[in-house]
C-alpha cells in the first residue's frame, strides 16, 4: 500500500520529480500530478483507468495565478471567482497554449479550480506549475473522501497519500462554463445552483454527456458502487430479494423492513450539507456488504440535493 502522511515537503519533491501524489481537497481526494508534464498526466489516466476523452481539472493556489493558462476571463467568471474561490467551484475557460491538449482531451476549454483545503493550499503555493487532480479512485467508482479510501483502491500504484482528514464537503466541485458569456452549469456539485444565481443571476444547467464530454464529470454513468444500484422505494424490491440482500440509501428516515446496518441515512435532520458529506463514504460502506441491490431515494431537488441526486442517478445509470 502507499505511504500515508502529512509531509508536504515529501509531496512537493515527488510532484516536482514527475510522480503522482493523492491530495486532500474540501470536495474529495484528488490524484495529483504536474499538469504541464505529459508523462505525469498520462500516469493519471493510466492509474485511474480513465478514458482519454474525459478532461481533467487544473488546480492552482489562487485566482491570480490563473491568467497564464487561459486566454480570457469573462466578467461573469471573475464575479463568481470573487464570491466562491477558493472553494468547490471550477471555471471552464478558453485555454492558453501552456495547457497540454491531453489535459483538456483536445478541447479548447480548460477547467480551473482553486481548492480551499489548507493542506492543498500549502502544497500548491510551493509549486510553480498547476496540478491536474481528478478524484483519486478507479474511473467510474465512488469518489474517495478519506486517505484510507484512496489507499484501499490505488495504494499499490502511487508513492504517497497526503492525509488531510475527511473531506469537509464530500461532493465534487460545481463546474461553470460561459458559452456566449452566460454562466452555465456543466456539473452540479459543492456549490448549489441557487447560490450561483444569488451572485451571477440566472444560470443554465446542462445535462450530462454520454461521450466526449465538454467538462470533467459529465459522463452519464459514474460514481457507481460495484453492487447494482437502483432508484426507487425499498418496498418495491422486498418481493424480488431477500431482506438481507437489500441495502438502502435514504435522506432522513429509515425503512423499517430492512436491518439498520444495511441502511445509509444521509441526514436525519434534513441537512443537505450533512447528506453531501456522508454520501460517498456511506456508499462505500454499503458496497462492502454482501448485498444484491442498493435502493436509493432521491432528495428534494433544491440546494445540494440537486448535486446529490445527480450522483445517485449516475451511480444507478448502468
Amino acid at each position: 500500500m502507499a505511504m500515508i502522511g502529512t509531509d508536504i515537503n515529501h509531496a512537493v519533491a515527488l510532484l516536482k520529480a514527475g510522480q503522482l501524489v493523492a491530495i486532500p481537497t474540501e470536495t474529495v481526494y484528488g490524484l495529483a500530478g504536474n499538469a504541464l508534464d505529459l508523462s505525469a498526466v498520462s500516469q493519471i489516466f493510466k492509474v485511474k483507468n480513465r478514458p482519454s476523452f474525459d478532461p481533467l481539472i487544473i488546480h492552482l493556489p489562487a485566482f491570480s495565478a490563473v491568467s497564464p493558462y487561459v486566454k480570457a476571463i469573462p466578467e461573469a467568471a471573475a464575479v463568481l471567482a470573487a464570491a466562491f474561490m477558493p472553494g468547490p467551484l471550477t471555471l471552464l475557460l478558453e485555454k492558453s497554449e501552456q495547457v497540454p491538449d491531453i489535459v483538456t482531451a483536445g478541447s479548447a476549454l480548460v477547467a480551473v479550480r482553486i481548492p480551499a483545503h489548507p493542506m492543498a493550499q500549502q502544497l500548491l503555493s510551493r509549486l510553480d506549475f498547476p496540478l491536474s487532480a481528478p478524484s483519486a479512485n478507479p474511473f467510474g467508482y465512488i469518489s474517495p473522501t478519506t486517505a484510507a479510501h484512496v489507499d484501499e483502491q490505488l495504494g499499490p500504484q502511487i508513492p504517497y497519500i497526503l492525509d488531510g482528514g475527511p473531506c469537509e464537503i464530500g461532493l465534487e466541485s460545481t463546474i461553470v462554463g460561459f458559452p456566449a458569456g452566460k454562466p452555465t452549469v456543466y456539473r452540479k456539485g459543492g456549490i448549489a445552483v441557487e447560490a450561483l444565481e444569488g451572485v451571477a443571476g440566472p444560470v443554465e444547467v446542462r445535462a450530462h454527456s454520454s461521450s466526449n464530454p465538454q467538462a470533467p464529470g459529465m459522463l452519464k454513468s459514474h460514481y457507481a458502487p460495484r453492487t447494482p444500484m437502483v432508484l426507487g422505494n425499498p418496498e418495491d424490491f422486498i418481493a424480488k430479494y431477500r431482506v438481507e440482500e437489500i441495502g438502502c440509501i435514504r435522506f432522513q428516515e429509515a425503512f423499517h423492513g430492512v436491518p439498520k446496518a444495511q441502511q445509509l441515512i444521509l441526514s436525519p435532520s434534513g441537512d443537505d450539507q450533512e447528506a453531501a458529506r456522508r454520501l460517498f463514504a456511506g456508499m462505500r460502506q454499503l458496497d462492502s456488504q454482501p448485498l444484491s441491490v442498493i435502493v436509493a431515494e432521491l432528495l428534494p431537488e433544491e440546494g445540494l440535493g440537486r448535486a446529490i441526486n445527480d450522483r445517485l442517478r449516475r451511480a444507478a445509470a448502468r
